[in-house]
């Protein structure tokens, strides 16, 4: 494969809500591209983009896949993306190394949560955007609701490129404004340009006005010449979108239905004519905030942004080239290790097919395998100083216990994760020694019961999940003096150990041990047996969890010359510390942390009603960096968040998110204590 420059390329990420037909819309750009030699579909399992065992089964995009294409001599690298929110990391990835986002629409739905989320995720990226209105085909369609609602939700600057064209009260293709042209396919795909039918005449003049003043808008010239009523051109109004979708100043609407074809012919030219490739942005972000001027021909870089374990390839590390042009057998430096890693083959992955390259350009995006050191978010480069700025993936906040089918599997787990881990990082795994799980973290159900099909195809591991447990504590809430004698006689040498020990409740978290004794009545050499029977004592409290913030004062006993020994003084030791437990009134602990919700305005009540039900306390609210959302500040128990991602999604139908970090412990109420301990009895 020739070497493409940098000039020829366009990254395009297709966003938009589940179901909308992102993936169908990629498959019709690649066959209608000659890059396939049938139009595969997401029900019958044989589209491009969604080759994962996984997303065939359950008929949805689950990772992000890179499709590139030629169109007219540009290469076009398609990214298709995932539209359920289980899944956003893979989004994000795909938006850091995108120049331009196509966002779909289901014509028949209009705007959804998932066309409002994929906005903000490519606002917030900084990338320039551009709306498909998909199925119009769909009797229930209707264009102009939906561009109206686009142009309401998000701005003036949205204005029509295409619109459906109608023949005898049917849509029968798709009309472009740039060129008052009108496309046509028929059943077989063939495709054909006619002039605009009667019919739609009044349509075509109507939203080509729009156009014409959102391409006016953009320079004063063309700015005169509308005004005075002088034709802009075609070429006039393509480079005008370029510029405009470049600088935000023109959001284009495309509209067409994938499945057969319609639409996509002249989105590919708008494509290849007016969105922004590489070098449009100038500079590239750097981890410290600044900015780097982008070198076409300088030294070489790229960056990985996402990364999968593959069973049979290895690991295979997908990179953009930031710099340069990268060779194969290149030696780079991984910035982030330290380390040399050598590029021994590079390919352009088209789904799952690989194809070896000599090369890839600036802007270009392409995969090298078996980069043993080289994860996610790292730059490859020869200067020491440069590191691009890295993705901030969404923290998993859903945890499960995860347990293995079979007991021989338990030493698979943790290898098995990691490499898992590896390739998402918005998983997170834990062994948690004091409830003694193992823990997964994920972004929701569906993302979790995804792992572990992919434990099992991936690395033959069956595991089921339950629900975690927490991490209780104890504290005593009087302070007692209570003694502890431990005495043994069976013939020969015996045990005699005896303390008297004033317990109360202590200001540091553990065991505050101090010595009264006066008088000698239990030997020095005795007290770290004393202070290490408590110690191992307050693993177990009355209800059975550890013991915390508990000051002990050994301020007498007894020994016997022959009998007393360490054992002896440990054993008197635990036996005043059960006695303790009987009299000091212990009470349960429950970990307790900040939270905070972002959530729509309008939502702000029903987040602070199901708070209240959760014993959360508010502690105030806040502007977000969103317009029309605010930020919940609260303080909740963490047993009351267990369901917490699940439940915000569906009281805020996915445009709510929320941080939580435990921050230390709290008494646990009296009635749900008594059921805590019923549980754990």
């Amino acid at each position: 494969m020739a070497k493409i420059e940098t000039k020829n390329i366009r990254n395009v990420a297709l966003l938009g809500h589940g179901g909308c037909g992102k993936t169908t819309l990629a498959e019709a750009m690649l066959y209608m591209a000659g890059e396939t030699d049938r139009l595969g579909t997401v029900a019958a399992g044989n589209t491009v983009c969604d080759y994962d065992p996984e997303e065939i089964a359950r008929k949805f995009s689950i990772s992000a896949a890179v499709a590139p294409l030629m169109w007219k001599d540009i290469k076009i690298n398609v990214i298709d993306t995932p539209g359920y929110l289980d899944f956003n990391g893979e989004v994000l990835q795909a938006l850091r190394v995108a120049d331009s986002a196509v966002i779909v629409v289901d014509g028949k739905a209009g705007i959804e949560v998932g066309t409002e989320l994929a906005w903000d995720a490519a606002e917030q990226a900084g990338l320039p955007r551009a709306f498909f209105i998909n199925k119009f085909d769909d009797n229930e369609a209707r264009f102009g609701r939906v561009l109206d609602a686009l142009h309401d939700t998000f701005g003036k600057n949205v204005c029509p490129l295409t619109i459906p064209m109608v023949r005898n009260g049917e849509v029968v293709g798709a009309i472009d404004l740039i060129d008052q042209s009108s496309h046509v396919f028929d059943a077989n795909g063939r495709h054909s340009v006619e002039l605009i039918p009667e019919e739609s005449k009044e349509a075509a003049e109507k939203y080509r006005d729009m156009l014409m003043e959102a391409v006016a808008s953009t320079n004063e010239d063309l700015m005169m010449k509308y005004f005075e009523g002088e034709e802009i051109t075609p070429m006039e109004a393509i480079n005008a979108v370029h510029e405009g979708i470049i600088h935000g100043e023109i959001v284009p609407v495309f509209c067409g239905a994938a499945t057969k074809l319609w639409g996509v012919w002249t989105m590919l030219d708008r494509i290849t004519e007016s969105f922004p490739r590489h070098t449009a942005k100038k500079n590239e972000i750097l981890a410290d905030g600044s900015e780097l001027e982008i070198v076409p021909e300088g030294e070489p870089s790229l960056f990985v942004f996402k990364t999968v374990a593959d069973p049979f390839v290895g690991k295979m590390s997908f990179f953009k080239v930031m710099s340069g042009t990268v060779k194969r057998d290149l030696n780079m430096r991984n910035n982030t290790t330290g380390d040399t890693e050598k590029l021994a083959h590079i390919y352009v992955m088209k789904g799952k097919k690989q194809t070896e390259v000599e090369e890839l350009a600036c802007g270009d995006i392409g995969m090298v395998a078996k980069l043993a050191g080289t994860n996610t978010n790292d730059t490859l480069t020869w200067n020491k100083e440069l590191h691009y700025r890295g993705i901030v993936f969404p923290t998993p906040y859903l945890a499960k216990a995860m347990v293995p089918v079979s007991k021989g599997d338990e030493g698979k787990i943790s290898q098995s994760i990691a490499k898992m881990v590896e390739e998402d990082y918005t998983l997170r795994f834990e062994n948690d020694a004091e409830t003694k799980q193992l823990l997964i973290y994920g972004l929701g159900e569906m993302h979790l019961a995804v792992l572990a099909a992919h434990l099992k195809s991936r690395f033959g591991l069956n595991v089921q999940f339950g629900e975690p447990r927490i991490a209780y504590r104890e504290k005593i809430t009087k302070s007692v003096d209570v003694e502890g004698k431990h005495k043994k006689q069976n013939g020969g040498s015996g045990q005699y150990g005896h303390v008297k020990i004033r317990f109360s409740p202590g200001e540091a978290e553990g065991l505050t041990f101090t010595v009264s004794v006066v008088g000698g009545t239990v030997p020095k050499n005795f007290y770290p047996a004393v202070e290490k029977g408590l110690q191992e004592a307050m693993e177990k409290g009355a209800a059975g969890f550890p013991m915390t913030h508990l000051a002990a004062d050994l301020y007498d006993g007894s020994y016997h010359a022959v009998d007393s020994d360490e054992i002896s003084f440990k054993t008197a030791a635990s036996l005043a510390y059960k006695k303790c437990l009987e009299l000091a009134a212990p009470v349960i602990l429950e970990p307790v942390g900040d939270l905070r919700i972002t959530v729509p305005e309008s939502l702000v009540g029903d987040v602070m009603g199901d708070l209240n039900k959760r014993r959360g306390s508010v502690m105030g609210m806040e502007a977000a960096g969103r317009k029309g959302y605010t930020v919940v500040q609260a303080v909740a128990p963490k047993a009351e968040l267990l369901d917490y991602p699940t439940v915000l999604r569906a009281m805020t139908q996915g445009r709510g998110s929320f941080e939580f970090k435990v921050t230390g412990y709290d008494v646990v109420p009296a009635n749900i204590a008594a059921k805590i301990k019923e549980e754990y009895r």
